[in-house]
Order: C-alpha cells, then structure tokens, then sequence
C-alpha cells in the first residue's frame, strides 16, 4: 500500500456519538450496509472498523467472492463476536454484481448502502444518505462524494451520462474543449454544490437505495462481471423516471488499487463491461465496438507503467 493509505489507516475513527446523539441521527428504517469482499488486502480491516462503528448500522452483510485463508478465518470470528454481521462465503468469485445481489437478499434492512472493501466510511455518511432518500422519487440512488486519501475529491464520484460518445470525446481528451464541453464525463472539477444535486451517474464505492428501488429496478445486472454494473443500474433507474443523486456531505475515503487481483485483468473486465453496457443503450451493433474498447481498457495499465519510467 502506498504512504498515504498507509497513513490514512493508522489515523483513529472519528469518535462515535453518544447514545442520545445516535437516537437522534437514526432514520426512522433500518440500514444495512452490503460489502462484497475479494482478495481486497490490508485496508479491509479498516473498512469493516469504520462501518460496525457507525451507529445508524443495523445490519453489515459482507459477501466473501473469495479471500486468503487468514482474512476468510478474521471474517468468520468477526460474524461471530458481532450480531450484526451476516457473512455470506462457499459461493466462490461469482462477480461483483452476482455478489452484492446475493447481499442485498440476504440483508434485512428498509435501506441497503453498497459499500466497497477499500472504503472509509466518514462520520455522518450514513445519516446523510439516509435522509436524503426518504421522500425522494421512486426508484432513487443517493450516491456519496468519494474522496482520495488526500481528501481530494475522487475521479468517477459524480458523472456525466456515459455514452459511447461522451466516453470517446473524454478518453481523447476533445471534451476539454469549450464547444465539447457538455460532453465531458468526469464532474470532478466542477463545483462543489451545497446539498444533493442530480448527476447522471454517481460512484458505486458508496451509495444508498431503498429496498424497494432495488427491487423494482431489479438490482444490479448480473451479466456484469466486475465493473460498470454502477453505470448500467443508474442508467436503469433514470430509464424508469427515478433520480440519481450526489450527495456533497455522505463523505467516503476510497484508497482503491488495494487488491490483489492483476491491473490487466482489471481493465479487462471493465473493458467488456463498457461493451456490454454501450450494447444494450446503442443496440446489438454497438458490438462492434468491442475490440477498440476493450483494447483502450486494458492498454491504460500499459501506459501508466511506460510513463513511470
């Protein structure tokens, strides 16, 4: 891990409030927190600390895709010293999307809040989602703002609609231009709004919906192995007339690159997952952009390496 994950790990959690403080930040239903855990390595351990330290957590439901023989046995005495935890395992790696599915089945919860094994979750980020939902249109998703290790805001956190053509204009760097601009994918650079705004796409490290929402959209699209599963189920509830929201205040610390799987395949998966996802907005001929996609994808790892030298 690098110096500032490492840093980041070894400062305390904010202080819990007290019993009273808690009573009165508690959303009138319950919460479960979903985490689908794969080979993710040390920041794990403070992951799970920061969520069973929230108070407004009810239930954590943690699905293990598959971990080393020592983080599977932490997992399994974690379940058994902590009523709240559920732990899902004996499936294998069936994918992300498969994996929080099999979560959110399993949680019990009115609210389900996705939270990704490399994530730290910040005081008040709960709450704040949880109370940006109720009342919201049907479906909804509250995504949360998604921090760098140096509190930077994370690139993916709030986006634009993501086209085959707005992700061409962005990947080549045209949206940049004025006349382009609209075009432009990442919203990271823009303002930050004082409260929750729509955004086409939010990011899949931390977001909040209703059980019913989930439900009605069907959750997530289980031909998605690993990445843009996100894109596709924001896309899915815009396409029903319900809302995606960024939420400025739900703050998470996301340190990504923690695993332990290969860059390549990676962006590999993302790769197809851009494919597939373009396919069903575009239809079967957007297939045939596939190679470039994929190939763009997988090439990127390649070229952080080159330019590091």
């Amino acid at each position: 891990m690098n110096g500032a994950a490492a840093s980041l790990i070894a400062v305390e959690p904010a202080p819990a409030p007290d019993s009273q403080a808690a009573d009165a930040l508690r959303p009138r239903r319950s919460v479960s927190v979903v985490m689908v855990v794969y080979m993710t390595g040390e920041a794990l351990q403070e992951s799970l600390a920061c969520v069973l330290a929230d108070p407004l957590v009810d239930e954590f439901v943690i699905v293990d895709n598959g971990s080393s023989p020592a983080e599977a046995e932490r997992l399994r005495r974690l379940a058994e010293r902590d009523e709240r935890v559920v732990l899902k395992t004996g499936h294998g790696n069936v994918g992300f999307a498969r994996g929080a599915n099999l979560g959110a089945r399993a949680a019990s919860g009115d609210l389900i809040v996705f939270l990704n094994p490399d994530a730290f979750l910040q005081a008040g980020c709960i709450a704040a989602l949880a109370r940006e939902i109720e009342g919201r249109a049907i479906p909804c998703i509250v995504g949360g703002r998604v921090l760098n290790a140096d509190r930077t805001e994370q690139r993916g956190a709030r986006r634009g609609d993501i086209t085959p053509l707005s992700a061409l204009l962005t990947m080549s760097g045209l949206a940049k231009s004025p006349s382009l601009r609209k075009y432009e994918v990442h919203w990271e650079g823009e303002a930050l709004p004082d409260q929750a705004q729509p955004a086409p796409t939010i990011s899949g490290a931390c977001f909040c919906m209703r059980r019913e929402d989930f439900d009605a959209v069907g959750g997530f699209d289980e031909s998605y192995f690993l990445h843009v599963e996100d894109v596709d189920l924001c896309w899915r509830v815009r396409q029903m007339g319900g809302e995606v929201l960024f939420h400025p205040k739900a703050e998470v610390i996301h340190i990504g690159g923690t695993s332990q799987t290969s860059p390549l395949k990676v962006e590999f998966h993302k790769g197809v997952g851009l494919a597939r996802y373009f396919a069903k907005r575009a239809g079967g001929a957007a297939w045939a952009l596939a190679p470039l996609v994929i190939a763009a994808a997988v090439a990127r790892p390649l070229l952080r390496r080159v330019r590091r030298r």
